[in-house]
């Protein structure tokens, strides 16, 4: 199942620290001890793991800025073996005895059918899914390979030849429903079985969600790129009016060492700004603007060069947004003028900043839009196990090899459980509709179970844990303790990380902000889309089209707000034995209901 945002939680994290426990985020509390580490020159973290890099989020004020919602630092999934939270935790018994039941279990398993039928197993369901295995990797291919095609296009809008809105977002929904199109109309022409038929989808899906962030955070930031232009320029505006960029210098300075003698703050002291944000340490070129007239001169100059070519074509433009005009330059010069005694002058400044810091990383690359749009910095994000993007993850500083053999090495012992649960416990088991519905329910609850248990560690644990070392990704909390979940609105949000924070970031958040929807209204196109989806692929895998799963997941919103009661949440043990049972019942009947009638 794909997961939707819950009502309350739009509250972004503000500050970034490393720790080797999930942080505390979306209510979710982390009672794992904290452990700070080495703090390096260039600004990350020394552990014995290698060197982490944090990129530090903030809320903008002026902008509003949805992409505070989603943070990225480094933490690591519960089940990794190098978590040293999860490796003190006192129930850690029972995972190692969870594998050695399977083990057990498997083994039982093969030594029956060897002597029932003269083979461990008959590897029928492997020729099935193995069948057109070319095609399908070709086809996969040619998938990802169309997804290059989003560089461009972002070069064209950090161009200005193309305006994201609404041109270009237009552009955006006609090509991803093309590709979803020809995805979908594909696996219908080569009669493909359910497996590949159903990896295509999701793959495309997960290619799509891929592209959507992509393009609509450059989109954005082109948008941003904009409004800061135009700010600059009525900064240098204002700054005329009361008496010129030098006075203007003069008279911000003055405020500020005065304000600071005031608090007995010491006037070297810039590391904050009125904003509460971080910005460059630049009190030598501040003092030295305030003192120096060839400085300030020549800094009034490159404000004013702004002003003066707004009204040009997007080369100008792109000379701005790269430094030009408005690069560390104008930078400097808000932040002094952030302390302008004028409330005109110094709100201006302020949202320039404000304006500004969106279009620079704060990580330790410090990567300002539009040089991220660059083919490598495209192929890193696709190798990076996200669906949201961003400038600049927090990273790692090497590859370990070791890890990425375990990882090898789970994910094959893993998956041969799994294909062993599904040839001996599931497939014949496949309901038929002359059969008892309650009888097949019982009947596959406990093998649908252990199915989605294996599934989920497959691709969160060891997928994705894999293709974040190979991409130093150093943001591992792919799921949270789902497991623990009172409610569907809980479970929806923890057990699929990557899919929960795009739909929060750019469709729950996007709604409410660009259609002033409610929190309720936002969360039922949340679900709604969702379901649809889930919905299509259902139809993809069973040739069907039955609305039952689409139906189900509309239902957990009632069920949402039910759980809400007080008399429901005081009570977590009733609500983690609903939630189980209903996860239980869930599997077996979608099967029934798909398969059987």
């Amino acid at each position: 199942m794909l997961s939707a945002p819950p009502l309350a939680q739009e509250k972004p994290s503000g500050t970034t620290k490393y720790k080797t426990s999930p942080s505390v985020r979306h209510g979710a509390q982390d009672t794992g001890p904290i452990v700070m580490t080495t703090r390096t020159e260039d600004g990350g973290f020394s552990t014995t793991e290698g060197t982490l890099h944090v990129s530090k989020p903030f809320r903008s004020r002026s902008t509003k800025k949805l992409r505070a919602m989603i943070t990225f630092e480094p933490r690591k999934t519960h089940f990794d073996t190098t978590n040293e939270t999860s490796g003190t935790n006192e129930f850690r018994g029972f995972f190692t005895l969870f594998w050695m039941s399977l083990f057990l279990f498997t083994v039982q398993t093969y030594v029956s059918s060897v002597e029932a039928n003269g083979y461990a197993l008959s590897f029928a369901f492997a020729t099935m899914f193995s069948r057109h295995a070319v095609t399908l990797a070709l086809s996969d291919l040619l998938l990802v390979s169309t997804t290059i095609l989003c560089v461009p296009f972002a070069k064209a809008i950090s161009k200005g030849w193309i305006n994201y809105y609404w041109t270009g977002a237009i552009l955006q929904h006609a090509f991803q429903t093309c590709v979803l199109l020809i995805t979908v109309t594909w696996t219908f022409h080569r009669q493909w079985p359910w497996v590949q038929s159903g990896f295509l989808t999701l793959h495309s899906l997960v290619m799509i969600m891929k592209m959507y962030s992509y393009i609509s955070v450059n989109g954005y930031l082109q948008s941003i790129s904009r409004r800061s232009i135009g700010v600059l320029a009525e900064l240098n505006s204002a700054t005329a009016r009361v008496g010129g960029l030098e006075q203007a210098l003069r008279d911000a300075m003055s405020k500020r060492a005065q304000a600071q003698a005031a608090a007995d703050t010491p006037v070297t002291d810039v590391t904050s700004t009125p904003m509460e944000m971080s910005t460059p340490d630049t009190e030598g070129i501040l003092m030295k603007s305030f003192t120096d007239a060839k400085t300030a001169a020549a800094l009034r100059q490159r404000l004013a060069a702004v002003s003066s070519n707004l009204d040009e074509n997007t080369k100008s433009e792109r000379g701005a947004v790269n430094g030009n005009g408005r690069g560390i330059e104008g930078v400097e010069i808000a932040h002094v003028l952030s302390y302008h005694p004028d409330e005109h002058v110094a709100g201006l400044a302020k949202e320039f900043l404000d304006l500004d810091s969106e279009l620079v990383s704060t990580g330790p690359e410090q990567v300002r839009w539009p040089d991220n749009v660059t083919y490598r910095n495209f192929a890193v994000y696709q190798l990076i196990p996200t669906l949201v993007y961003e400038l600049e993850y927090p990273r790692t500083d090497r590859i370990r090899p070791v890890y990425i053999f375990e990882k090898t090495v789970a994910f094959m012992g893993s998956f041969a459980l799994l294909y062993t649960v599904a040839e001996c416990f599931i497939i014949p088991l496949t309901p038929t509709p002359d059969q008892s519905f309650f009888r097949s329910l019982l009947d596959l609850a406990l093998p649908f179970m252990i199915a989605f248990l294996l599934l989920f560690y497959i691709i969160f644990e060891c997928i994705c844990n894999a293709f974040a070392e190979l991409s130093y990704f150093a943001d591992r909390l792919f799921y949270e303790d789902w497991w623990n979940s009172t409610s569907w609105e809980e479970f929806s949000r923890k057990w699929n990380k990557p899919v929960h924070s795009f739909l929060l970031r750019h469709v729950y958040a996007s709604t409410r902000a660009s259609y002033g929807l409610s929190r309720t209204t936002a969360m039922f196109v949340t679900f709604f889309l969702s379901a649809m989806a889930h919905e299509l692929v259902m139809a993809i895998v069973t040739k069907k089209i039955r609305m039952y799963l689409f139906l189900m997941q509309l239902v957990q919103i009632p069920l949402i707000l039910v759980s809400r009661a007080p008399v429901i949440q005081r009570n977590k043990l009733m609500g983690n034995v609903v939630f189980w049972l209903g996860l239980y019942a869930g599997f077996p009947l979608l099967c029934v209901a798909y398969v059987a009638y």
